[in-house]
């Protein structure tokens, strides 16, 4: 009867010992790097350092996807460990891009600014060109059209300051961008027709 109840015993504190020694999946570190990732795309981290923001996802990808890799593995072969890292790695990118978000907003909303004064400056200068370019037939029409496209241009450029009176410093500036850049084609266009009508 003893030796039996010993045999229990050492079973038992064997079976106890394989249950201590399997890994467990690191949950509260998989909800944290969730939360600090879903707190740098609240920051708009994904739009305004879209680098690092990725770095975090897809090293958040990376732990989930071993840590199934892991869970398919019988229970005393299991290793979280490089799960945690990948983890940790995560939490660190997207905590890095949420904090630096606001610094990237402001550099974003200077650029923003610069480029709609460079684009109201541009329609500026290729309404004064629009005044020296020539006014035969075949001129008229091609006015005709430069004046459209540049009233889409201002309308393009009023969206853009929108942007940037709401917040939105990174639409803003592509939108200040494209307006400057078509602004400048159009004062290009007419340049070369006023020189071309200088040389005949």
């Amino acid at each position: 009867m003893r030796g039996k109840t010993f045999l229990s015993i050492v079973a038992l504190v064997f079976a106890l010992a394989l249950l201590a020694g399997c890994a467990k999946v690191p949950q509260e570190t998989v909800d944290a790097a969730k939360a600090a990732v879903e707190a740098a795309k609240a920051a708009e981290a994904d739009r305004y350092l879209a680098d690092q923001f990725n770095a975090a996802q897809d090293s958040l990808t990376a732990a989930m996807a071993e840590i199934e890799t892991q869970n398919s593995k019988f229970a005393l072969t299991r290793n979280y460990d490089r799960a945690k890292a990948q983890l940790e790695s995560a939490m660190n990118a997207a905590n890095a891009a949420k904090d630096g978000v606001a610094a990237k907003k402001e550099e974003v909303k200077a650029e923003a600014q610069n480029l709609l004064t460079s684009a109201q400056a541009a329609v500026e200068e290729t309404k004064k060109l629009m005044a020296k370019a020539p006014r035969g037939k075949e001129g008229r029409q091609v006015l005709e059209q430069i004046q459209a496209e540049l009233s889409g241009v201002e309308a393009s450029w009023a969206e853009a300051n929108n942007a940037l009176s709401s917040g939105d410093f990174m639409g803003a500036r592509d939108k200040a961008q494209a307006a400057m850049d078509k602004a400048t084609s159009l004062g290009q266009e007419l340049q070369d027709a006023i020189a071309k009508t200088k040389r005949r």
